[in-house]
């Protein structure tokens, strides 16, 4: 009995340090930022407002571009959310309105579209001050703020299928998830410089921007495979609504994606490691000159 009560003390004690040293780990940090921030709530919350916001702003931009820009937001949109067919015709049929919503669009509508952008923006903003622990702006900037990303978002779109076009050759697919990816971490490295009103330097939101833009890519590229399949079994069951539902679905992979990479990368950024003073740099500093002190982070 002795024998059994001193080998359940010794595993106690071989587990309580094991978890101290899983607890002192970089992975478990991130994790505990990752639940600090509710990441799956935020996520599909992030992909919700996408979808209602976000979309239909979109739509607006897109309305005003001119005609060979449009297709190539589409083929963009078509090749990364893995639509085809008929669930690739409707979502074709809106962007074919795009010259009603021209006609239509009056300073009303304009302002709701500032309005829907800038709801998704400050979803996405808040994303950003809480991962990173930063007090939050607010004012009319903010709609200044949705405008000229969801601009960037419509360039971004345009510029990646205007690329994939002229690389459509067999070695061009690899310059072409080349481009890709450098893209994607050029606009998820300046998305949150963005959104933390350059509270934080650039060099540090680096590691964001590697983060979230190769899970991006990544995502995307495998979505050309799994998201077929999910629309048509959508569809067969939902009709029309299923490619709504395969949208969300998608939409909310990609939430969870930029939420924890946002959770990630204040973390690894603080990290006394090799690894965290490379991404500080030689200054080892995070927040940019006129930023607050260090205070918010650990």
């Amino acid at each position: 009995m002795t024998g059994f009560r001193a080998l359940t003390a010794r595993l106690r004690r071989r587990a309580g340090d094991a978890r101290e040293w899983v607890e002192q780990t970089v992975v478990w940090r991130i994790w505990e930022r990752m639940l600090e921030n509710e990441f799956v709530d935020r996520g599909i919350a992030l992909a919700a407002k996408a979808f209602v916001s976000l979309f239909p702003a979109l739509l607006v931009v897109v309305a005003f571009m001119p005609r060979s820009s449009q297709q190539s937001v589409l083929d963009a949109l078509a090749s990364r959310t893995g639509l085809h067919g008929d669930s690739l015709n409707l979502v074709r049929n809106a962007f074919a309105t795009t010259g009603d919503i021209r006609q239509a669009t009056g300073i009303l509508a304009l302002i709701l579209t500032f309005v829907f952008v800038h709801s998704f923006t400050t979803a996405l903003q808040r994303v950003y001050v809480k991962a990173w622990r930063r007090p939050a702006g607010a004012g009319v900037r903010g709609y200044v703020l949705g405008a000229s990303w969801l601009v960037g978002i419509a360039v971004y779109f345009a510029l990646l299928a205007g690329t994939r076009g002229l690389l459509s050759s067999t070695p061009g697919t690899v310059a072409l998830g080349t481009v890709a990816w450098a893209a994607a971490v050029g606009l998820w490295w300046i998305t949150p410089w963005v959104m933390l009103q350059r509270q934080i330097r650039l060099r540090a939101l680096l590691v964001s921007g590697l983060i979230t833009g190769t899970a991006m890519t990544v995502y995307t590229a495998t979505a050309r495979v799994w998201m077929t399949h999910v629309v048509e079994s959508n569809q067969d069951q939902f009709g029309y609504f299923g490619v709504t539902v395969s949208l969300v679905t998608f939409l909310s992979g990609a939430g969870l994606i930029v939420v924890a990479s946002a959770c990630a990368a204040p973390v690894l950024a603080h990290d006394q490691s090799r690894l965290g003073r490379l991404i500080r740099g030689p200054d080892d500093k995070i927040h940019a000159p006129d930023g607050d002190a260090d205070r918010h982070q650990k």
